[in-house]
């Protein structure tokens, strides 16, 4: 992963209004084939190397631990063709092990394998069948290709070979101490744990061992260098995480020292100023006597939508508004217990209570719009000065969200900074977090297998909103009474938690969630027919209201997401003050991947309308904050943030406004040099619309809108004056013909696909030399209704937009960022001319 340590770049001057008039009345390829006698002598004496090294590092290890048997074999890291897949190279004649499998950000595969000492000739034997043997008589391709072919390289294996975990939670220090869950190969765990113990680490009780099919997770807590000798050792572990992914960790094992956790931790944060962007809670209300909560949220911010109610937690059990605040300062806070680092944070708390306590009237469910509206002006009033994120977790679990209610206009309205209480010059725009609801509990497993059978709730339809969805990368079950039983979600995969938008009218609907975060996983029994939800080995970990009794509890489904993606929007908008809200939110989208698995259904759809289909499950994948924070050489965000005419009133009427050409920086030169390499473009624009709810909204969207906007990209063959009367009718000439327009391909949703909501984001993935023509993007208005409804005098209005387009190259070495940084300026002042 390349460093993520240059800022973003600022295009917004690079914007050029023209009047605009419109003009209406692929997956990846196959690898490069090999050129067979450079790969084998490559990959021949890359293995001769990793095995020379290996036998140095024996001698050491002997000296090091001279009371453990040395392992009879080696650690390889073998990195696969990212086109290739993940084949299984174990061979059980040959006696190797396939351990951890990792994957690189542009999809390569990187295998930790473990190679006999006896079957070293072997493995060398096969590299050099491929590369020197003649070609057999009636055979196209030279032996053992399958094996050799989809091998990019192969080197010694590292710790990091063996890290299954979050990268960033990789302890740096060779003498930092975690929990570690090392996966060992079943017939080796007495090995391991004979090592650890002469080693001096400490092993978790047995009860704490968690046995599959073919691994048992032991948990072991020791210094990374004392872990790191433990593995290339013993040749037993396959696989390495933190332990304290899981909450049973200090639910369970440690429940009677959490208090003594919690101070520590308290000790360690910096915490934020009075001034500090807020994450507003709308929710059951928060105990700020806890002492993770307490500092970063003031007396006088823990509000409520009537004083009578009182701002503290009333939610039975461990308080859901307590919860998500834990979660909204921290994020889940087994990592941040764990360790022993000293934390900042940049961002503070706001409650606002808008579900009533036990004892009094339940909110009317057609209330809820007014009351989000006066929930967000009573934080307002009570802190005007301070920016904050509004994030709510509540849905209505009788309604759909398929089309646009009181309770979601609400909201788009609220965010666009639009309702009637708002002056129309200085109302603020908001971002507003929302979660997509949960599918119910159930235990009957069939019941709920089908995720797609389970809409998304009111009011997660909101255009102007992100809403989020759940994934899980939690599947080790810690539970003594489940033995046997596995995860309901693979690693990677979506939620069983959550809903999604795939049963919505493609045509009138956003696609929701926008992205997903750790959400938690369910249970499933051996025979696959009971679930259960709520596990704490499955869950996240956060602050309790029952401060006293348990200060910390576990926490799941689309809430936890929710309150998780605020979070990261606060550290971001404390890091980029100057960024609107629409920009942050297309800094998430511009951060977000897929997960292996996401991106492999993405990529077995055929059309485009099938891909997006996959949107409609889990967005746009996982956001994450370092690269919504910075750039990095080979993959940058350009950023821009503009305002817009969409429309004008003419002799005619009135018409649309103005469209926006932006010329790109893309360093020609750099681009053509790099041929036929493939390139990536991610484009996000996003604005706020606002809603018109009264109009036919589920037939026609447009009635919904107050304006719309789309972008285009320049073809690879178009001339300049092409693309924008392509574009913009505003530059027919009378009697001119226009040439038919090439086809636009390597867009992998479409502009068709993408239309509706007020978040566009699609991908272009083709050669370097292509891009580097693709040269320039014009931003254009479509219809809404302050031009359809001209009695209400808003045509005049102006909106405003947040462009981000990521520019990557799968190669690391390749310095994309310097040529851009450069050229940017040289583009301010150049007029564009058809």
């Amino acid at each position: 992963m390349p460093p993520y340590d240059r800022p973003h770049l600022d295009i917004s001057a690079l914007a050029q209004p023209q009047a605009f008039k419109s003009p209406r009345s692929s997956p990846r390829g196959r690898a490069a084939e090999r050129i067979r006698a450079d790969h084998g002598q490559r990959l021949i004496n890359e293995i001769r190397t990793a095995f020379d090294v290996a036998d140095a590092n024996v001698v050491r290890l002997a000296e090091d631990l001279p009371r453990i048997e040395a392992v009879q074999g080696t650690y390889l890291e073998i990195e696969l063709d990212r086109d290739a897949g993940t084949p299984i190279l174990e061979r059980k004649t040959e006696g190797t092990r396939q351990g951890a499998v990792t994957f690189s950000d542009d999809g390569a595969a990187r295998v930790a394998l473990f190679i006999p000492d006896g079957s070293r000739d072997t493995l060398i034997s096969i590299f050099e069948d491929y590369t020197f043997s003649d070609i057999p008589e009636g055979k196209s391709s030279p032996p053992k290709r399958t094996r050799v072919e989809p091998i990019e390289h192969s080197r010694n294996a590292r710790l990091q070979t063996f890290w299954r975990d979050d990268p960033m939670m990789l302890p740096q220090d060779p003498q930092a101490s975690i929990w570690w869950a090392a996966w060992c190969f079943r017939d080796l765990v007495d090995r391991v744990r004979d090592a650890a113990e002469t080693l001096g680490l400490q092993i978790g009780n047995p009860d704490t061992f968690m046995t599959f099919p073919e691994a048992t997770v032991v948990p072991i807590f020791g210094r990374r260098a004392a872990i790191e000798l433990l593995l290339f050792a013993t040749g037993g572990i396959a696989e390495l995480r933190r332990a304290s992914d899981n909450p049973s960790v200090f639910t369970h094992d440690f429940r009677d020292d959490m208090e003594v956790w919690v101070e520590n931790l308290a000790e360690r944060i910096t915490w934020p100023g009075r001034d500090a962007h807020a994450v507003c809670l709308l929710d059951t209300g928060v105990n700020r006597a806890h002492p993770l909560i307490e500092p970063a949220l003031a007396p006088n911010d823990l509000l409520a939508i009537q004083a009578a109610w009182g701002g503290d937690d009333h939610h039975p059990g461990s308080g859901h508004g307590t919860g998500m605040a834990g979660l909204a300062l921290h994020g889940d806070l087994v990592a941040p217990l764990a360790d022993a680092e000293p934390r900042e944070l940049s961002h503070r708390l706001e409650s606002v209570k808008i579900l009533p306590p036990d004892g009094f009237p339940a909110n009317d469910p057609h209330s809820y719009g007014p009351i989000t509206l006066a929930a967000i002006a009573l934080a307002e009033i009570q802190n005007p000065e301070r920016q904050r994120t509004f994030c709510m977790a509540v849905t209505n679990e009788s309604r759909s969200g398929a089309e646009a209610s009181a309770w979601s206009a609400a909201i788009d309205q609220a965010a666009a900074g639009a309702e009637e209480t708002d002056d129309e010059d200085t109302a603020p725009k908001r971002l507003v977090f929302l979660a997509a609801g949960n599918i119910p509990d159930n235990a009957v497993a069939d019941e709920i297998r089908d995720f797609d059978a389970f809409p998304a709730e009111d009011p997660s339809q909101a255009w102007n909103a992100l809403t989020i969805g759940g994934y899980t990368e939690k599947t080790a079950i810690a539970e003594a009474g489940y033995e046997g039983w596995g995860p309901f979600a693979n690693p990677g995969e979506a939620s069983p938690y959550s809903r999604n938008s795939v049963l919505w009218t493609r045509s009138a609907s956003p696609a929701k969630p926008d992205l997903v975060m750790e959400s938690g996983n369910r249970a499933v029994d051996p025979s696959g027919d009971e679930a259960v939800a709520g596990l704490d080995s499955l869950s996240l970990l956060t602050t309790s209201r029952e401060v006293d009794r348990r200060p910390l509890d576990v926490f799941w489904a689309t809430s936890a997401a929710t309150a998780q993606a605020a979070r990261m929007a606060a550290q971001v908008s404390s890091r980029f003050p100057n960024y609107w809200p629409e920009t942050v939110r297309a800094l998430l989208i511009h951060s977000a991947k897929w997960t292996r698995p996401m991106e492999l259904e993405v990529n077995r759809r055929l059309t485009k309308q099938e891909k997006f289909e996959c949107v409609r499950r889990f967005g746009y994948g996982v956001p994450n904050l370092e690269r919504a924070l910075a750039s990095a050489n080979n993959s940058l965000a350009l950023v821009a943030q503009n305002t817009i005419q969409p429309f004008r009133k003419g002799d005619a009427g009135i018409r649309f406004g103005d469209s926006h050409v932006y010329p790109l920086p893309w360093p020609r030169e750099t681009l053509e040099q790099l041929g036929n390499t493939r390139v990536r473009l991610k484009v996000t624009l996003s604005y706020f619309i606002e809603p018109n709810p009264s109009f036919a909204t589920a037939i026609d969207p447009y009635r919904y809108q107050s304006f719309g906007l789309r972008f285009d990209l320049k073809r690879r063959h178009e001339t300049t004056a092409d693309f924008l009367r392509h574009v913009n009718k505003e530059f027919h000439e009378e009697g001119q013909r226009v040439p038919a327009r090439e086809q636009d391909d390597g867009w992998l949703f479409g502009k068709q696909t993408i239309s509706a909501g007020s978040l566009h984001v699609d991908i272009w993935e083709g050669e370097a030399v292509s891009l580097a023509a693709r040269n320039y993007l014009c931003i254009y208005p479509i219809t809404g209704w302050w031009r359809e409804r001209p009695g209400l005098n808003r045509y005049k209005d102006t909106g405003r937009y947040a462009l981000v387009m990521t520019i990557e190259t799968p190669d690391n070495e390749i310095d994309l960022y310097t040529p851009i940084e450069q050229m940017v300026p040289t583009l301010v002042d150049i007029e564009i001319e058809p």
